[in-house]
């Protein structure tokens, strides 16, 4: 299983906020055996939501998507999630017990009597209205939930709720595939190198080892070792050594000029 992130938010690509959200799944991911296989920004436009969301419900991955879940104008993703399931949107039982609960703790927290029928009130019951058939995701940071549908899961844009979110997650519905997309990777540095040169040798490596990515990283200006390619490959553990001798014996017949090697 692949797993996607889709960031939503005007904020994101207008430069207002920097995306915290991509750093973190990675990061997250990283720790389990886990990759994050792609990732797509989209602004406040419902009905590019829409196709981008139906895009991940059908793709079979594992899908994060961060933002957009609140209930002003300016969000989208509950309605936009409903249209690509075409299902309706429903006041969630759970949802709803959750929202009020925060509520009555707010109210608590000012020292007024709780009044559930307050507009105020009842507009935030509009942050529990998902998809129809949708799962709720616990939010401990403020007890206002996410939800998921299929393996497509929807937090809050806000990091501070939707990374613990995130990680609970991982740690339940995909406990059983940690571990399983870990990767090595091993490379050299290839001093004064040009790509064009170098291209026929990780073609090569690639096709012996079909689990292998062979992989190029060019720098100009290196402050210590000047115009060079990082060279290397990376896969499963147990074929990553192979193919990197393989790389490595090619570089020799090219004569090439080799720096460290690098092993992450």
């Amino acid at each position: 299983m692949n797993f996607g992130l889709i960031v939503i938010g005007d904020e994101i690509l207008s430069g207002k906020r920097q995306d915290k959200h991509m750093a973190k799944a990675v990061e997250l991911l990283s720790a389990r055996g886990l990759q994050l296989a792609w990732a797509r920004y989209v602004g406040d436009e419902r009905e590019r939501i829409t196709d981008v969301l139906r895009q991940a419900l059908s793709s079979g991955d594992a899908v994060f998507s961060c933002g957009g879940i609140g209930a002003t104008p300016d969000d989208h993703t509950r309605q936009a999630a409903a249209a690509a399931l075409g299902v309706p949107l429903e006041l969630h039982p759970q949802a709803r017990e959750l929202i009020t609960q925060r509520m009555r703790e707010m109210a608590a927290e000012k020292g007024v009597a709780f009044d559930p029928d307050s507009p105020d009130n009842l507009q935030r019951l509009n942050m529990g209205m998902f998809p129809r058939g949708a799962q709720i995701i616990a939010n401990p940071y403020n007890r206002i939930p996410g939800f998921s549908v299929g393996e497509v899961h929807f937090l809050p844009g806000f990091p501070v709720m939707a990374h613990p979110m995130m990680e609970a997650v991982l740690d339940t519905r995909y406990a059983a595939l940690h571990g399983t997309q870990r990767q090595r990777e091993r490379s050299v540095i290839v001093m004064g190198a040009m790509e064009a040169v170098l291209t026929p040798l990780m073609e090569a490596v690639e096709a012996t080892h079909e689990r292998v990515r062979v992989f190029s990283l060019p720098s100009v200006d290196h402050p210590q070792w000047g115009r060079h390619v990082e060279l290397g490959v990376k896969g499963p553990a147990a074929v990553v050594d192979a193919a990197f001798d393989e790389l490595r014996a090619g570089l020799a017949k090219l004569q090439a000029k080799l720096g460290p090697e690098l092993v992450r």
